[in-house]
């Protein structure tokens, strides 16, 4: 039981990183892009994913399935500044030799960043974007840490006609309040990744993304790294939707992980 416990606390935990503080990018990338709302610009994302992976531990198949719902509201305070609330409901299955040992759904930690946009010219601008997460999810479940924690990302974009190229360097400091989660667990995590979108036609951008990130598990010294492609469509100037698949290069990433949002602007 205490092992299904750890896990489901490291599959959050995981979800957690992807999603915070580099999570409210265009979706379905990972990497953030400078881009704000403007004054007193309002935007409801609603994304979600469905993920899968399997993989063998001491002669004992362990496959893990989970998702997310988040729905992410972004304001914009003014022009090159915006505050963003993330309200995600996670789910997970985890089965040792197909017997179900951990199923878990619920609301899990909220977010609240703040994205700053402080140099911007001729097509290169940088950002800053700060990050806590609030412990409303049920840590007992694996459904949260259990205490606030935050995180810093420095994001950069440089738009070439058609083209735009984005990178992010974060950290993320969580704290645990379980036993269980501060002894598997790392504190300290860093993310590094690169995204790029191209339009191909009017209204529909082909992207894709590839990125790495400190394993958040102690007694893995391997980075989960992943690559991920994908589109975003626009019906009108104010409703996008997107999907992608988002693949793992290694073994301590997610074997894959299917995509899917809207975005809502007004």
């Amino acid at each position: 039981m205490k092992r299904s416990f750890v896990y489901a606390g490291l599959i959050v935990t995981w979800i957690q990183f992807v999603f915070l503080p580099y999570g409210f990018a265009a979706h379905p990338l990972i990497t953030d892009d400078t881009g704000t709302q403007g004054k007193k610009n309002f935007q409801v994302e609603i994304n979600s994913e469905f993920n899968y992976d399997k993989e063998k531990e001491g002669g004992v198949r362990i496959k893990e399935a989970g998702g997310e719902i988040a729905t992410i509201f972004s304001y914009g305070i003014v022009e090159n500044v915006d505050i963003v609330l993330g309200v995600p409901f996670q789910w997970f299955r985890i089965k040792e030799d197909s017997e179900l040992t951990s199923r878990n759904s619920g609301l899990s930690d909220l977010s609240l960043e703040l994205k700053w946009r402080f140099y911007e010219k001729e097509g290169l601008s940088f950002a800053l974007k700060p990050g806590l997460t609030l412990p409303t999810g049920n840590e007992k479940k694996g459904l949260g840490n259990g205490r606030p924690s935050y995180g810093l990302a420095f994001i950069t974009t440089k738009e070439l006609g058609a083209w735009a190229f984005h990178f992010n360097l974060g950290y993320t400091r969580n704290e645990y309040k379980l036993r269980e989660d501060k002894e598997t667990n790392r504190k300290d995590i860093w993310h590094v990744s690169f995204a790029s979108e191209v339009e191909v036609v009017k209204d529909l951008k082909l992207v894709g993304n590839i990125g790495i990130e400190r394993n958040p598990e102690k007694a893995s010294s391997r980075h989960p790294a992943f690559i991920l492609g994908g589109f975003i469509y626009s019906i009108s100037e104010n409703i996008d939707i997107d999907w992608g698949v988002k693949a793992g290069l290694n073994k301590p990433e997610t074997d894959f992980t299917i995509l899917f949002g809207m975005v809502f602007k007004w």
